[in-house]
């Protein structure tokens, strides 16, 4: 509960990866912030990602140089700030059946390589595929193909880590609150939100409306419709199936429309296939893939590999909306992926602060740049900080070395958990060992872990646990969910 009359700097509105990201570098800058999640962190768009780090080359092809040079220097960043949940990829591109010339692919790969600059991920090559285990699995092994860098993230885990950290420097985080109104009141927000403790009425210096699909809903909900922004609401999905070939290495596969679909490794034994670009109309829900959707990310599978699967192979499907700013764009894949902040203020008039857009890569910017557009609002506020800031966890030169010394340490947990629980939590994973397992709710899932996820990253449901701060519920056993759920009731 609030205390009386107590008035946060910022109220932020939306729980995914920039309204986490934009909580964890304000109060890390010495500001109070409240920030309320109408659902669980990142349970639409920001754990629907096709879980990459990059400059997103394709978007080269629509002009959008400084998003793609922000986002490349962005990705060693992140990768030393949290190399746990992020990891280098190498991507082979085949030119088989490519509706691209091969001189114009290389040449935005020479631009992706060295636009933002690169420290340690390796550049582009030009390998036969059949000369290479690069061509393993693929129907046409005998042409050409480009291999370049990008990397993995947990996109879940991300988000979460932010939030967390962001609550170490002292921010209050609510999930399941809802934002029902607010009203500005001279020079602060009069806000009520309705959370686990009933209704509330909170106080606030300045919003930040970083609902993502709700953005739109958000202004409606302080009467202030005066943004000349426009959101575009594209669903993207996702299909996991089957593994289709072997090897640590992922595919851009390049379709005769034009459009591009990864394939990825995924949890072990999958590879992840998306995403797609379908507009959303109607107002912003949770989504889930439709027939033609699942229809074009098959065909396209079947395409390019030779293992050729159907809808009994799909062992999980996935759909998120993401908020893109509208830039008027004819088609859903040329909408702009780069964000806009729109800054709504005046002579003592609250502001707020409204995100439109963004992606996973460039949060940690978007956060610097929201920060920036407040920064007259509070003139005592400390400067940047997260550039060189590990997220939790992350405090480590190396993750195998690390994961090295702790089977070391740790000789008596089996390594194939000891390496998952290393990749979820890193440096923290003590946290969870130090007093013993506990009972195994199934498939690994070990009540220590439960207790910390419960006390630490606000996990309520089994849902939060099996499909966001992990992908377990890939991999339990049948009844796992129920003695999950029997277990979090009893807490």
């Amino acid at each position: 509960m609030n205390e009386p009359n107590l008035i946060h700097d910022l109220l932020i509105v939306g729980g995914g990866i920039n309204g986490a990201g934009i909580a964890r570098d304000a109060a890390g800058r010495g500001l109070s912030v409240l920030l309320v999640e109408q659902d669980d962190l990142a349970s639409h768009t920001s754990s629907a990602s096709t879980k990459l780090i990059h400059g997103g080359l394709r978007y080269l092809e629509y002009g959008e140089f400084r998003l793609v040079r922000e986002a490349l220097i962005e990705r060693e960043r992140l990768w030393r700030m949290a190399p746990h949940i992020i990891w280098p990829l190498r991507f082979v591109l085949p030119q088989t059946q490519s509706p691209r010339p091969a001189w114009m692919v290389r040449l935005g790969l020479f631009l992706y390589d060295h636009l933002g600059g690169r420290d340690e991920l390796p550049g582009t090559d030009t390998i036969a595929l059949g000369e290479t285990v690069y061509g393993d699995g693929l129907k046409d092994a005998d042409g050409k193909a480009f291999v370049y860098s990008d990397c993995w993230v947990e996109d879940s885990r991300m988000v979460v880590l932010n939030a967390r950290d962001a609550a170490e420097h002292g921010a209050d985080i609510r999930t399941r609150t809802r934002l029902l109104d607010a009203r500005r009141d001279g020079d602060t927000w009069v806000a009520t939100i309705e959370g686990d403790a009933g209704i509330e009425t909170v106080h606030a210096r300045a919003l930040v409306n970083a609902a993502g699909p709700w953005v739109a809903d958000v202004i409606g909900r302080t009467g202030a419709n005066r943004s000349e922004r426009g959101v575009r609401l594209v669903k993207g999905s996702h299909l996991v199936v089957p593994k289709l070939y072997e090897g640590d290495h992922a595919f851009m596969l390049q379709n005769p429309d034009r459009r591009i679909v990864f394939a990825i490794p995924y949890e072990g034994k999958y590879t992840l296939v998306g995403t797609t670009d379908e507009p959303w109309e109607g107002a912003p829900a949770k989504a889930q893939i439709s027939e033609g959707e699942t229809d074009y990310l098959l065909k396209t599978a079947n395409r390019y590999f030779t293992r050729q699967l159907s809808r009994a192979d799909i062992a999980w499907s996935y759909a998120g909306i993401r908020p893109l700013y509208d830039d008027q764009a004819g088609s859903a894949s040329a909408v702009t992926r780069d964000y806009v902040l729109d800054l709504d203020a005046g002579d003592d008039r609250a502001p707020m602060l409204s995100i439109f857009g963004g992606k996973i890569t460039t949060y940690r910017k978007l956060a610097e740049h929201a920060m920036a557009e407040l920064a007259p609002y509070f003139p005592t506020v400390r400067s940047a900080w997260t550039a060189g800031a590990d997220l939790p966890g992350g405090d480590m030169d190396d993750f195998e070395r690390f994961l090295a010394h702790l089977t070391q340490d740790h000789s008596e947990v089996a390594p194939n958990l000891l390496r998952r629980l290393a990749r979820a939590y890193g440096t923290r994973v003590d946290r969870i060992l130090a007093g013993g397992l506990g009972e195994d709710l199934g498939g690994g899932l070990f009540t220590a872990e439960v207790d910390y996820l419960v006390a630490q990253e606000w996990a309520k449901t089994a849902e939060d646990v099996l499909y966001r701060r992990s992908k377990l519920g890939l991999h339990v056993p049948e009844g796992t969910e129920a003695r999950l759920s029997a277990y979090l009731a009893a807490k």
